[in-house]
């Protein structure tokens, strides 16, 4: 038995607009999706989808897990997520092997941008 993460699924108010955030950070296309739903990528894929589920109310609280998201420029990415109407949260923790910026997408959903030295 194959056992394999094949997709990270995002609650969303607005699932188009999440998506079009992430479609963007990552450079990941838009995929099949269902009616109010949206995905990125597609089954198969190498890294696993995201898929992201219309929910009525807004995110409370702080999600117990979340993306990490490699990049090349620290700096240059943290301002690519706020030109996209993310935010930073303030949190940065700097390691011998490289610096953790806790950011978060429109909807508040809280990620990690990682730059390894």
């Amino acid at each position: 038995m194959a056992n394999f993460v094949s997709g990270v699924t995002i609650d969303c108010v607005d699932p188009q607009r999440i998506a079009r955030f992430w479609s963007t950070v990552l450079g990941r296309e838009l995929g099949p999706s269902r009616d109010g739903w949206v995905y990125l990528g597609h089954r198969g894929d190498p890294q696993p989808r995201l898929v992201f589920q219309p929910v009525p109310e807004p995110k409370a609280g702080k999600v117990r897990i979340h993306l990490d998201v490699t990049v090349d420029d620290i700096d240059e990415a943290i301002d690519l997520v706020t030109s996209l109407g993310g935010r930073t949260t303030g949190e940065r923790h700097d390691y011998d092997e490289g610096v953790v910026v806790v950011m978060a997408d429109p909807e508040g959903h809280e990620f990690c941008l990682v730059q390894y030295y």
